[in-house]
């Protein structure tokens, strides 16, 4: 690794910590995904800024801090079962990858799902798999999930997506209308419910029900 290499990845570490991921296996997981991987055209150069970028299709990838401080809420364990609601880039999957036994990532447009698996696949992580599918519905046919992570913003989380849930799973996901500031929030499955904890405000792209064009 270069000088500035070196330096770049030390000031990427350092910003995630001030905005709040302290996580060691988390900072650990985003230390070995490089963003850079996942930012291509135009914004590659801004690949270690902290900041949401455009990728095709219309959508974004998150900022890093974010990414991570999701993640951290979501504290995916070694033998877990992960379920990501809305691809993108892969970026978010492959952090999972690296902290979680299998992970599924489903995204609405074919594009972006046929290009994360090929990213997936030129970075040697073999228990991540994109899948073209209406997130919004889950994955049943995988279902019951240790862990939920939902990378778009609905009203109210899915019910598809409470129902896949294992009791002592978690979800994470922003909720909120899609043209304003939305809440993350953390969804816990009891034994006689779910409970709700809001974390921080975001704001993502909207969940969309169906497929997409591309």
């Amino acid at each position: 690794m270069t000088d500035k290499a070196a330096e770049r990845k030390m000031q990427f570490l350092f910003a995630l910590r001030s905005k709040g991921v302290t996580d060691s296996r988390v900072l650990h997981a985003m230390e070995e995904i490089d963003r850079g991987a996942f930012v291509t055209g135009l914004f590659a150069e801004r690949a270690y800024e902290d900041m949401p970028l455009p990728i095709p299709c219309g959508q974004t990838i998150s900022q890093p801090s974010v990414v991570g401080i999701m993640t951290q809420a979501l504290n995916p364990q070694p033998r877990d079962k992960v379920l990501e609601v809305g691809t993108g880039s892969g970026y978010q999957a492959a952090i999972l990858s690296r902290l979680a036994r299998r992970v599924y990532t489903v995204e609405r447009h074919r594009r972006l799902a046929q290009e994360a698996q090929k990213r997936f696949e030129a970075l040697g992580l073999t228990n991540v798999t994109a899948i073209a599918a209406d997130g919004s519905h889950g994955l049943p046919e995988q279902a019951p999930f240790d862990r939920i992570l939902v990378t778009a913003a609905a009203e109210d989380p899915p019910g598809p997506l409470l129902a896949q849930m294992r009791t002592g799973g978690i979800m994470v996901l922003p909720v909120g209308q899609s043209d304003a500031v939305q809440s993350l929030i953390k969804v816990t499955r009891t034994e006689t419910g779910f409970d709700y904890e809001e974390l921080r405000l975001v704001r993502f792209v909207p969940l969309v029900e169906g497929l997409g064009q591309d």
